[in-house]
């Protein structure tokens, strides 16, 4: 399957950036309402509806779900492309629509995603809270999830910029898990299930983004949702969307997740789960949190009449304003940066270190700052 072809026809363009909302998604789901049944499965802490979408006629049973987590959103606007992929009329669509049926939920957290928290309204990770189900969007997704009976499920997220693929150097573009059952991370058929089917989707990967698939930590959590279906005996694929250079509004990463999406609907359409895939999933590097947005070296300060040399890094803050995602740099950290990189890197070359407060680099400062008397940092970035 040519993906890039594929993703460019049926990418949909009302909908782009880190910043999606229920209002953003209704009039697209009224539009596919032709091709599926939409259906509310519940409501919001502030009453807004938390929507499905079901698609297809087939015997095996897909759940997906998104925006568990109001800010996390590449996986939200990958979705949407699936959808128009599904109602085409290309033979690929018609297959999958025949052999599953799928059940959508694009926004499990819509009052976090209208105020881009992680958090729902009543401030509750909604992924720390699958076994005391406290809050409506928790209950509405198993109560959805006990309804349909699901073959397999996907939760779909978004991962900081911090995290690469081991010790690479390289940025987890995307990032996989099969989740734990119990707190010795054993594996069993139904773990196995979800390895295989992640195996599948990074070997389409690695053609793509070589080296940039990593493995998610899979220390056991049953108020997780992934390692709670899990543990009830239905696998669960947990997809990252993470960093691809330059892609601070994840469209890029939004290619690839839909490539993970639909090499992952073709793998479970066109193979037998067997448990041979194991040592392949493990092969996958671990995800390691050795970035930084900036990392600036070299850099001489001068700290009460000594010239020290030194290295040091900042961080994007996003923060809405309007309906817009700003990104603030602010320094985060000091000094020894040994096995970290930046995704962008300044060699300072000796030059010395001044800025409008205490010329010496310090955590919490916005990264604006002149290095020598020729380069001047602007929010994080050289001015030109």
């Amino acid at each position: 399957m040519e993906y890039r072809e594929l993703f460019d026809a049926c990418k949909e363009n009302a909908i782009s950036g880190r910043y999606v909302t229920l209002d953003d998604i209704l009039p697209l789901l009224k539009q596919h309402s032709s091709h599926g049944m939409v259906k509310s499965v519940g409501n919001s802490v502030n009453g807004l509806p938390l929507l499905s979408y079901k698609v297809g006629s087939g015997p095996r049973r897909i759940l997906l779900w998104s925006q568990m987590h109001g800010n996390e959103t590449t996986a939200t606007k990958a979705l949407f492309d699936v959808f128009n992929f599904l109602c085409g009329k290309s033979e690929p669509a018609r297959k999958l629509l025949s052999e599953f049926t799928f059940c959508f939920v694009p926004m499990l957290n819509p009052d976090g995603a209208k105020a881009y928290t992680r958090e729902n309204a009543a401030g509750i990770d909604l992924n720390r809270d699958f076994h005391e189900l406290t809050q409506p969007e928790s209950r509405a997704l198993v109560e959805l999830f006990e309804e349909f009976e699901p073959e397999i499920c996907y939760n779909l997220h978004d991962q900081r910029t911090i995290f690469g693929v081991g010790d690479t150097g390289r940025p987890a573009t995307i990032s996989f898990l099969s989740p734990a059952f119990n707190h010795n991370c054993d594996m069993n058929a139904c773990r196995q299930k979800a390895v295989e089917v992640i195996v599948g989707m990074n070997a389409v990967l690695q053609a793509l983004i070589p080296g940039q698939v990593g493995r998610f930590d899979d220390s056991f959590n049953i108020n997780c949702v992934g390692d709670n279906f899990q543990f009830r005996g239905i696998p669960t694929v947990l997809i990252e969307a993470g960093h691809y250079p330059s892609d601070y509004q994840r469209e890029q990463t939004r290619f690839y997740f839909f490539v993970s999406l639909l090499s992952g609907f073709q793998y479970l359409s066109e193979n037998d789960i067997v448990a041979n895939a194991i040592d392949d999933y493990l092969n996958i590097p671990q995800n390691k949190t050795v970035f930084f947005d900036f990392v600036y070296r070299n850099v001489n300060v001068n700290y009460d009449g000594i010239e020290k040399n030194t290295n040091f890094a900042a961080q994007y803050k996003e923060e809405l304003v309007g309906k817009t995602i700003g990104f603030d740099a602010y320094i985060v950290q000091v000094g020894n940066l040994e096995n970290h990189y930046g995704h962008i890197e300044i060699n300072a070359d000796g030059r010395i270190f001044r800025n409008d407060a205490h010329n010496f680099p310090e955590i919490g400062q916005k990264a604006n700052f002149y290095l020598g008397n020729d380069v001047k940092i602007v929010n994080g970035l050289k001015k030109m």
